[in-house]
């Protein structure tokens, strides 16, 4: 009897565990990792465009997930990219329309859990170099600034010139990456226009150093730019590395959607608390400023739209002949399998 009531009291308590587990995000029942420690390649990590990353990190979100995160930055999205591809690194925090021109090359990688759903790139002119700018065409000749080559930035500019019929030759392309070195390249003269990302744009921009013609900072700009919705930075991995470790791209997911759950309510003294120093680059109202510009790009619930690839492929192909719409494997470059299940758990 003293057995049978042991049963019992065994099973409640197990029952009552299971549902406070699922009920409580912290408590989650985490299957067994496939792999606890993962490198993370990003190009530029103090820029919004890789803000939910950062918050991540810092509130040991990955932690909570039983990950172990080293997170490698580099100047550009394409230099993270070839840290993966050359094996020092397991997963880009990047820009999705690399999975399509990786795809071109024959290697298959795939966005699993979104950070922007829009790009949150503006490209403007130097009022200092270029004080009578009247059109795009007067850029021809010009040395315009971006992230590094390869990089999202790189492909927006490439886009706005093509549509003013000038060519990637017809510039000069100087990689001054999106932080302080960026700003210094353009106060100093060394860049007559700037494809880059904010913070930094909204600065320049306040301070009446840059005029901007092209912002995919919110939905509608972003529209206006591509013809429709335009997924941006992602967490990316080689198709081979998901198939083969799906519990940790679970947690991984997780811990971003988790990250994506707080953006949506986090305040302007949430954001300087949370954020490293550096990463204000000496002047927090602006710093704020920028962010309320940007919030809108930040991605609510980790979820890839389905014609937002098609949009990323038709840009590309705009200007890169190598790309051929009709042949890209759509199923290939994106998955929404892992943050559909963190969605529901968190309640994006």
């Amino acid at each position: 009897m003293d057995s049978i009531k042991l049963n019992r009291r065994t099973f409640a308590a197990a029952t009552v565990l299971s549902a406070v587990s699922v009920a409580a995000p912290g408590l989650w029942a985490q299957p067994r990792l496939e792999k606890t420690k993962i490198s993370i390649a990003v190009g530029g990590k103090a820029a919004f465009y890789y803000l939910p990353l950062t918050i991540a990190e810092q509130l040991g979100y990955f932690k909570a997930e039983g990950l172990e995160v080293e997170i490698s930055d580099f100047a550009g999205g394409s230099r993270a990219l070839q840290a993966v591809v050359g094996g020092s690194a397991d997963v880009v925090s990047g820009a999705f329309e690399h999975t399509i021109n990786l795809q071109s090359k024959g290697q298959t990688f795939q966005a699993f859990v979104l950070q922007g759903r829009a790009p949150a790139i503006s490209m403007g002119v130097s009022l200092k170099t270029i004080p009578h700018y009247k059109t795009v065409a007067d850029l021809k000749g010009k040395r315009i600034g971006i992230s590094a080559p390869g990089s999202s930035t790189n492909m927006v500019a490439n886009l706005i010139l093509s549509r003013a019929g000038l060519k990637a030759g017809d510039v000069s392309f100087i990689g001054v990456g999106t932080a302080a070195g960026a700003l210094s390249a353009f106060r100093s003269g060394q860049i007559d226009a700037m494809s880059n990302v904010d913070p930094i744009m909204t600065m320049l921009e306040q301070k009446g150093e840059i005029r901007i013609i092209a912002d995919t900072r919110t939905l509608k700009g972003t529209v206006d730019v591509f013809g429709g919705s335009m997924p941006a930075g992602c967490l990316y991995a080689p198709l081979e590395f998901i198939q083969k470790n799906p519990h940790t791209v679970q947690a991984l997911t997780d811990a971003m959607a988790h990250s994506l759950k707080w953006l949506q309510t986090a305040g302007p003294g949430d954001i300087i608390k949370t954020v490293p120093e550096a990463y204000l680059l000496g002047d927090r109202a602006l710093y704020l400023a920028a962010f309320n510009k940007v919030r809108e790009s930040i991605s609510p619930d980790g979820l890839i739209p389905d014609e937002g690839p098609r949009t990323a492929a038709r840009v590309l192909a705009s200007f890169d002949p190598s790309i051929k719409v009709d042949k890209v494997e759509f199923a290939k470059t994106y998955t929404n399998e892992f943050a559909k299940k963190a969605k529901e758990r968190f309640k994006a």
